[in-house]
């Protein structure tokens, strides 16, 4: 009887602590943040702002991405590793990266943006994270799979971009992907924008402006409450709570459409227009335009990839190819021998070139293209200078002639009377 008396106490006790203890979880899973969005859809891009409750104290940070359309990117590893001296020729590649991305952070944060955007295209993107603490809100692309390639020039000439490793453990993957978003995104106000205000009670509001040309669809929207940092040495542990998801759509209409390998969204009125102007002036110059139409679709289209660029052109260019061969073959100026025999390295050239491409960045693309372009510029200035046409009367004559001839084929085209006299050997 006397055990029975001293262990009903006991009992007793447990019975008052376990309701306490409950409480207390309930109260710490309460404490993760809430979330309101304050319209459901934007029209191809604009501001939507976010708002709830959050512990009292915490940072808060917002992640927003696409959640239907994912797109290709790349990185090629060209650098000497400072640890080994050697340089790794190192393929990285993934066909899972959200279309859009970007992590709001507080107000506060907004000097190591301004930082950021001092270093030009050289600021790194995991430094910027983890300096703004927003390294505790990513999470959408840390989950995407990559791939590896072991890549030779030589792999790359005969089509393949090298032998394929294992995967990597979750921590460079993670590294790895960050990578990948800079070269996706490149621009700091693509990624990151310091707008979220908060509280000391803990409530949050944040606008977030997205800009046009983003692509449609459904976007989740995910907020982070970091309560409290450990620094132990170089190892940081935070704490943090997650919201629910909030969604969104972002709608576009025609003309613009969403071009899925570029993951951009375009108005396509303008190209048009461009492409109008240059392609006559390309097939004045026996060209199709492409060497004009492409650096300039860069320039004035940055959301546009180099490589969807370089690889949407090429077969673009066909029209006004396929156009400018009819017409020239009418008036006799195509010597098919000629075009042959350099037609034959002109499909060695394109089978080596897009393999290349997928291992330059944006500005070795710019750089080796602004060289070709000012080389061209500089021996057609040259052509056209009194001295080389002094020294190439013949030359001036032929043309004379060719042009006469045209203008007689065409007459005689107008009339339908005969055909236009043959080619001479």
């Amino acid at each position: 009887m006397k055990v029975k008396f001293s262990v009903l106490p006991l009992l007793a006790l447990a019975m008052m602590v376990l309701p306490i203890t409950q409480q207390a979880q309930a109260k710490e899973e309460a404490s993760a943040p809430t979330i309101t969005l304050d319209k459901p859809s934007l029209d191809n891009g604009g501001e939507i702002t976010v708002s709830g409750q959050a512990p009292a104290g915490s940072q808060v940070y917002v992640e927003v991405y696409s959640v239907e359309k994912q797109v290709r990117a790349n990185r090629f590893d060209s650098k000497k590793d400072p640890k080994t001296g050697k340089v790794p020729y190192m393929f990285y590649l993934t066909h899972e990266m959200p279309a859009a991305y970007k992590i709001f952070i507080p107000k506060e944060m907004a000097p190591e943006l301004d930082k950021a955007k001092a270093d030009g295209s050289s600021w790194k993107y995991s430094e910027v994270l983890k300096k703004t603490g927003a390294n505790a809100a990513y999470n959408a692309p840390a989950k995407i799979k990559i791939d590896r390639y072991q890549a030779t020039i030589m792999a790359s000439i005969l089509g393949s971009r090298g032998n394929l490793l294992d995967a990597m453990n979750e921590k460079d993957s993670k590294r790895e992907s960050m990578k990948l978003v800079k070269g996706r995104f490149r621009k700091v106000d693509n990624l990151l924008a310091a707008t979220v205000e908060t509280t000391a009670d803990g409530a949050y509001t944040a606008k977030m402006k997205l800009r046009k040309g983003l692509a449609p669809g459904k976007y989740n929207v995910t907020v982070t409450a970091v309560t409290e940092r450990i620094q132990e040495g170089d190892k940081e542990t935070v704490k943090k709570v997650k919201s629910e998801v909030a969604s969104f759509e972002n709608n576009v209409s025609f003309p613009t459409v969403y071009l899925s390998t570029a993951g951009t969204s375009i108005n396509l009125l303008w190209p048009f227009l461009l492409t109008l102007v240059i392609a006559i002036f390309g097939v004045l110059m026996g060209a199709g335009g492409g060497f004009i139409l492409n650096p300039i679709l860069v320039s004035i289209f940055p959301a546009l990839p180099h490589t969807i660029v370089a690889g949407t052109v090429m077969p673009t260019v066909l029209f006004a190819q396929g156009s400018g061969i009819y017409n020239y073959s009418k008036i006799k100026f195509i010597n098919w021998k000629l075009g042959i025999g350099i037609g034959c390295a002109m499909l060695l050239g394109g089978f080596i070139g897009p393999k290349l491409t997928e291992l330059i960045t944006l500005d070795q693309f710019k750089f080796a293209f602004g060289w070709i372009l000012l080389v061209l510029s500089g021996l057609m200035y040259w052509q056209t200078t009194p001295g080389y046409l002094e020294k190439n009367k013949k030359e001036q004559a032929i043309l004379k002639e060719f042009k006469k001839r045209a203008e007689e084929c065409a007459k005689r085209g107008e009339e339908g009377t005969k055909s236009c006299p043959t080619e001479q050997k």
